[in-house]
């Protein structure tokens, strides 16, 4: 992008002024070190990379804006660079995957492994190994104590035996094994150190996978304290500089959106004033992040305020829901004053819908993991929605599907997935019928 920045300005102004050196830093900064994965899904490729871009290029014009410093530049340098730079990148991305899963890549970079540890946890790493061509591993096979005649589990699966762990390092110098990922148990820590002071006449890049990663995780991985590793098993995705990302994005959509709705806002304001009375809007209490209480904003739709211990769900042609009440509703424009709500940083764009706190009490205790969702800011629209599960949930069953999507929202959150769920959204909002 840096470059064709250069390239466009110099070709358009016959030289290359400092300024543009100073935004090549900016964006340099803004963009390290970058997050793209090696996708064989276009569109998912495509889509991430247009939200984070133009994610950047806000930022830059806000602050281009607020400082005056937009205008040095080349309005027609910048116009052209904005719009062509993610059609480069996703080109290059292109390139990139298909040189990757080249086979003349994988032939200049393959490396061999073995797996110490008949269980379940080396299969599936075996499996994940030999699912993914561009891992460029070859699996010599696994050793361990324990043969198949012991192990029902290793005969259905035939598993290739290389030997026993005493073998192990013999057979890393004889065959010169790249890689050694062990699966061992930690309740085997003694025979896993002797393994390791065994491995340290060979060269071989070791790797100890922990069987609690068979586990359902939640934003898992990797970090340390003052050089102590610990590893995260349920934490929200909004840390550093993915927390600033949200925020930004979450400060950027609500401005926008409220000042193109602000007519639609003002329709709707009179149309509750006018079709029955009461209050325009009204406050309903949730839990925010980190299960905290927090007030949430809605138009009224109904002849009652009700935020007691005991909130009733709207149900198909309730009585308490007013006429104009049953369209705001249909079209989701009850929804729209949550916006504030966002730039106040009590909720966010995106996120697991709040539910009323009587709800949240009655399903904390039936539905394991469910507090889990308040990991992270409630949302105005959420991955379980524009799967299926919005409006009334009749069974503890569908309840737990829609928390099901939530959980996954939080493990597999993006920029780009954000994107694709407000889009979604938008198109759910002339069709869902279950809404109400």
């Amino acid at each position: 992008m840096i470059v064709l920045l250069f390239s466009l300005a110099i070709s358009n102004e016959a030289k290359l002024g400092s300024h543009y050196i100073v935004l090549s830093i900016l964006v340099f900064t803004l963009s390290f070190p970058g997050s793209w994965v090696n996708s064989n899904k276009l569109g998912k490729d495509i889509l991430s990379t247009f939200s984070q871009w133009f994610l950047i290029v806000g930022i830059l014009l806000f602050f281009g804006y607020a400082t005056a410093y937009l205008y040095i530049f080349s309005q027609q340098v910048i116009m052209a660079w904005v719009f062509i730079t993610p059609f480069v990148l996703v080109s290059a991305h292109w390139f990139a995957r298909q040189y990757l899963s080249s086979q003349h890549y994988i032939t200049q970079v393959k490396k061999t492994a073995v797996i110490v540890g008949y269980n379940e946890l080396g299969l599936q790493l075996r499996d994940r190994i030999k699912s993914d061509n561009t891992l460029a591993i070859e699996l010599k096979g696994f050793f361990d104590d324990m043969t198949t005649s012991q192990s029902p589990l290793l005969l259905s699966n035939r598993v290739p035996s290389a030997g026993s762990l005493s073998q192990l390092a013999n057979y890393v110098r004889q065959y010169a094994v790249d890689i050694i990922y062990i699966t061992l148990p930690p309740s085997m820590h003694t025979q896993i150190m002797a393994l390791l002071d065994d491995l340290k006449d060979t060269t071989a890049s070791i790797y100890f996978v922990p069987n609690f990663f068979m586990a359902d995780l939640i934003q898992g991985r990797i970090d340390e304290i003052d050089g102590i590793p610990v590893v995260a098993v349920c934490e929200t995705p909004f840390t550093g500089f993915n927390g600033f990302v949200k925020r930004t994005s979450d400060i950027c959509i609500s401005i926008l959106l409220l000042c193109l709705l602000s007519p639609i806002l003002i329709i709707v304001a009179l149309g509750v004033k006018l079709s029955s009375p009461g209050p325009i809007l009204f406050n309903q209490r949730r839990y925010g992040l980190d299960g905290q209480e927090i007030n949430i904003y809605k138009f009224r739709s109904m002849t009652v305020i009700e935020n007691g211990s005991v909130v009733p769900q709207a149900t198909l042609n309730d009585k308490r829901v007013t006429p104009f009440g049953k369209f705001i509703r249909k079209t989701s424009l009850d929804e729209l004053p949550q916006f504030i709500n966002v730039l106040q940083g009590r909720m966010s764009v995106v996120g697991p819908r709040p539910h009323a706190v009587t709800h949240n009490e009655m399903y904390r205790k039936l539905i394991k993991g469910y507090m889990i969702r308040h990991k992270v800011k409630p949302g105005i629209t959420g991955w379980a929605q524009v799967n299926g599960f919005r409006g009334e949930t009749k069974t503890v069953e569908c309840m737990k599907n829609r928390i099901e999507y939530d959980l996954e929202y939080l493990k597999k959150w993006s920029l780009s997935l954000d994107m694709n769920i407000i889009f979604k959204t938008i198109l759910l909002v002339f069709k869902d019928s279950k809404a109400y």
